[in-house]
């Protein structure tokens, strides 16, 4: 009796260890988020287009009117789009020009009614919803203190910081973006355990610390985007998704939903403001005719001019409103792995590349990027 006794106390103690274990905390979302850096390419090239699986997104509804794109008269050689599409491992290309699509070629898996993440190229979208909250009166001014917006950031290296320095990465506050460090503030940022009840992003941007007074320095700060989307969220009472499908995707006769990823499936979840938005090739082209029409009467009257321009210059580089304006007056939305849009006014033109680099940035991947869109320009050129 006394040796069954035992046996069914070490049978108890054994399913409460076993039960312990099974409670184990699960990664958030967040952290889940910062891991994507690690994937494999073949991980990547699945998972690109399918975040809406690995991640909660909160959806973009289009509206009931879809923006026909003619087909037209092919700009480049199939075998050149063909030729860049593996060199550079690219899910994706299209090319607009006048509204017509003059090139336009899938890979890894993507199809036309398929989705890819676009990472930071999310940021021009999340700072045109600015551009949308000043017309609606959500935002009073571009140059309010942050803090009036989000008051937990009183007292932090944030408080004397505005709306405009925080869309044009010049607050002065210390920051380490790297893509291959897992100390880096980028990560970090969502690796962080908080209390709950605590906005994770808002909670890890104060702990930063002061390097330059703001408005002196350009530093490259993807929480400041994220900050951005909580400051909006907060300003209009709205998801970024709500915001962006009554804005634009509504309006630019996009032909189907798109997907951003949230803290939470749920309404009370926060989309993450300087990544995350998933969307097909065509609907990010129309995305950039929508832009380049001017934004009808979504946006205040000469936003994208504002918007578009460089705002700051550093290493070479300009910076706008989310935008990379380019010396010849294009400008481009960016995200790291090989996704871009480029947006030439003066050619009427639009070229959209989604694609899984080998490394999230590069030196020669940036260069081979430039060369194929002065090829795109060059060929507009010759046909006029």
């Amino acid at each position: 009796m006394q040796f069954s006794l035992v046996i069914l106390i070490l049978i108890e103690l054994l399913t409460v260890r076993s039960g312990l274990a099974q409670k184990k905390p699960e990664a958030s979302v967040g952290q889940r988020l910062a891991a994507d850096l690690t994937w494999t390419q073949e991980q990547r090239d699945d998972r690109f287009a399918h975040m809406d699986r690995v991640f909660p997104v909160h959806r973009v509804a289009r509206g009931g009117n879809v923006r026909l794109l003619p087909i037209g008269k092919p700009l480049l050689p199939e075998a050149q789009i063909g030729d860049l599409m593996q060199a550079e491992h690219l899910a994706g290309v299209l090319i607009l020009q006048d509204g017509r699509v003059r090139n336009e070629r899938y890979g890894l898996g993507l199809t036309a009614a398929g989705h890819w993440t676009s990472f930071s190229m999310t940021k021009a979208v999340t700072d045109t919803l600015v551009g949308v909250a000043l017309r609606q009166g959500k935002l009073r001014s571009l140059d309010d203190g942050v803090t009036v917006y989000l008051p937990e950031m009183k007292g932090s290296a944030y408080d004397g910081v505005t709306v405009r320095q925080l869309m044009t990465m010049t607050s002065g506050v210390r920051w380490n973006e790297n893509y291959t460090s897992a100390d880096a503030d980028n990560v970090r940022l969502y690796t962080t355990a908080v209390a709950p009840g605590k906005d994770a992003t808002v909670e890890y941007m104060r702990t930063l610390t002061r390097a330059a007074a703001p408005g002196s320095v350009w530093h490259y700060n993807t929480g400041e985007t994220d900050l951005l989307g909580v400051l909006l969220r907060r300003a209009t009472g709205k998801t970024l998704a709500e915001q962006l499908s009554a804005a634009i995707w509504s309006h630019a006769g996009m032909e189907h939903d798109a997907t951003w990823i949230a803290n939470d499936a749920g309404p009370a979840g926060e989309e993450f403001g300087g990544s995350g938005l998933s969307a097909s090739l065509r609907d990010f082209g129309r995305l950039g005719l929508w832009v380049m029409d001017g934004g009808g009467s979504q946006v205040p009257d000469g936003w994208f001019a504002e918007a578009t321009k460089p705002q700051v210059k550093a290493g070479g580089a300009a910076y706008g409103y989310g935008w990379w304006p380019q010396p010849d007056g294009s400008f481009a939305a960016l995200g790291i792995f090989g996704q871009s849009t480029l947006i030439d006014p003066q050619r009427k033109l639009v070229v959209v590349m989604l694609g899984d680099w080998d490394q999230a940035t590069g030196s020669e991947h940036s260069k081979m990027r430039a060369a194929s869109w002065r090829t795109v320009q060059q060929a507009v050129d010759a046909e006029r």
